[in-house]
């Protein structure tokens, strides 16, 4: 039996426990809100730094006085739209009605698709909506743009709010444009952060689950889960018994984090740039605490799925431009 202090560790909600298909995350469900929007950014994990700010909270033993918050810099370069999809219910699950590609520049490189399906803004105002329960925007990064040190850019979708006819009209002007990050996040905004995390290779139950090490006076193996199954169905283990295997490299998802600022990069690059970065040359967003994923990992962010009333937000007074290489 595990001690009382130190209880089984690793969620059962995930499973199995297997690396992620790909480096960055997949959006899947996002909140229904009535303002036409867009639904979501993406950028890239810097690093970390600390800022000093004034406590504004009402209730706050701290209210009035300034406070050290850690923060996560994210480099948002602008996003761009290559394609707009429009779903349509069918079965058991919505399905692409239809799809228009949309004229990409030289650092999206578009092999699946033939010229002549390309089309133009227009087309977008002649698709039928009459079956069209849903609309999102398919957008791609512009690392070469950042700090980052890659060419080939992110595709992922992004979906948008509002009714349909809105959701039409707001993805016939995102074509049209280069996404910033000011035109979707404001200071203050509480959003869910979905990447994947760092990965940690093949793991032993110890460090997976955090189950016990054995006794002393065990005879052979010092560590393990204990009993692995009964004496009846021998060669069979429940899935619940803790194993070694993949430990990190999962997508997971983090809700309510809070964006304290939106900095240019001459305010937050510190001597030196971030290690294993290197200067941030993009709009930043400071989110308060820690975000999971590598550096150099992409983090997409989306509005709040649990979201519930807003922290207030502290007054940014100094952000720290510390050296990060040590001594």
């Amino acid at each position: 039996m595990a001690k009382r202090k130190n209880p089984r560790h690793g969620s059962m909600q995930f499973w199995p426990r297997v690396r992620a298909s790909r480096q960055y995350a997949r959006v899947r469900n996002t909140p229904i809100l009535k303002e036409s929007k867009l639904l979501g950014f993406a950028g890239y994990k810097a690093g970390m730094t600390h800022v000093v700010a004034t406590d504004t909270s009402k209730t706050s033993p701290t209210k009035g006085e300034k406070i050290s918050i850690p923060v996560t810099v994210v480099e948002c370069p602008p996003l761009k739209v290559s394609a707009v999809r429009f779903y349509a219910s069918k079965g058991y699950g919505s399905v692409v009605e239809q799809e228009v590609f949309l004229k990409t520049g030289k650092e999206f490189a578009r092999k699946a698709v033939p010229k002549a399906a390309v089309g133009s803004v227009d087309d977008i105002e002649k698709v039928p909506l009459d079956n069209i329960t849903h609309i999102t925007v398919q957008v791609y990064t512009q690392p070469h743009h950042a700090g980052v040190g890659k060419k080939t850019p992110e595709v992922f979708e992004l979906p948008l709010s509002g009714s349909v006819q809105e959701q039409a009209q707001l993805a016939k002007t995102l074509a049209q444009k280069e996404i910033s990050v000011q035109d979707i996040i404001q200071p203050g905004d509480m959003l869910d952060s979905r990447a994947v995390t760092k990965g940690k290779g093949n793991q032993g139950p110890v460090k997976r689950f955090g189950v016990n090490l054995r006794s002393h006076k065990s005879e052979k193996t010092i560590r393990g889960p204990g009993s692995l199954g009964g004496w009846i169905a021998q060669g069979h283990s429940m899935y619940r018994v803790a194993f070694s295997g993949q430990m990190g490299y999962h997508q997971r998802t983090q809700y309510n984090n809070q964006v304290l600022a939106i900095v240019q990069p001459e305010e937050v690059n510190p001597a030196g740039g971030f290690i294993t970065y290197g200067e941030v040359k993009q709009p930043c967003l400071l989110v308060r605490g820690s975000l999971q994923g590598a550096k150099k990992r992409l983090i997409t962010f989306t509005a709040p799925f649990r979201a519930h009333a807003k922290k207030s937000l502290p007054a940014v007074e100094f952000i720290s431009k510390d050296s990060k290489q040590g001594n």
